[in-house]
């Protein structure tokens, strides 16, 4: 009878080298670690950010609710405002190839630079892997880490889920708020909440 690769590897003692089923993110505890290659091909590892605060932005620029937060500059200026007082900005397109928002790298960059993007890479995850790690469900959809590698907030940019512009300046920014506790060592009041936007398309 034939062993499967499982069997074989529990009765040689090497289950300790099988990949552990990860964990869904929760916030207050290590967020879910990953290396991945930006679209100028430089390798970001999560834990080489270990001392600073780091913000996730899934972001897919054919969906109308990010286009919301880009095409007034809005996202743009909490990603400045972020980078500028030491954070790691990290966008993360999960499209699948031949999908709504899938690009490829230099289409990426392009856009980055017409939007005037602060972000601190983008990266490209078409096989969904970092975002399913993530369970990222919308675009966009926030994550932050503090400088402890642990999850401080999880949900939606804002506090309207509507996709006009207009909206935006008597909204709470979520991420901003975010931050600014993390940086002043104050509890952050709303670490969670409902993600909106359009459907991550994996």
């Amino acid at each position: 009878m034939k062993l499967t690769i499982l069997a074989f590897l529990s009765a040689v003692g090497l289950t300790a080298f099988l990949p552990a089923a990860n964990a869904a993110p929760v916030v207050g505890e290590p967020a879910p670690q990953f290396t991945a290659v930006d679209t100028n091909g430089v390798e970001h590892s999560l834990s080489d950010f270990k001392g600073k605060n780091v913000v996730l932005e899934w972001s897919n620029h054919e969906c109308p609710f990010v286009v919301k937060h880009y095409e007034p500059g809005n996202m743009q200026k909490v990603q400045k405002e972020a980078t500028d007082n030491g954070a790691i900005w990290l966008t993360i397109v999960s499209s699948a190839e031949g999908k709504q928002g899938a690009v490829a790298a230099d289409e990426a960059n392009k856009i980055m630079e017409e939007v005037g993007a602060h972000s601190t890479a983008r990266i490209l995850d078409p096989s969904g892997e970092i975002g399913k790690l993530y369970e990222a469900k919308t675009t966009p959809h926030m994550f932050v880490i503090n400088k402890e590698g642990v999850l401080a907030y999880a949900g939606a940019i804002d506090s309207d889920s509507g996709f006009k512009s207009e909206s935006i300046a008597n909204a709470t920014n979520y991420v901003t708020e975010a931050l600014k506790a993390l940086d002043a060592g104050t509890a952050i009041k709303v670490a969670s909440t409902k993600p909106y936007g359009c459907s991550v398309k994996y």
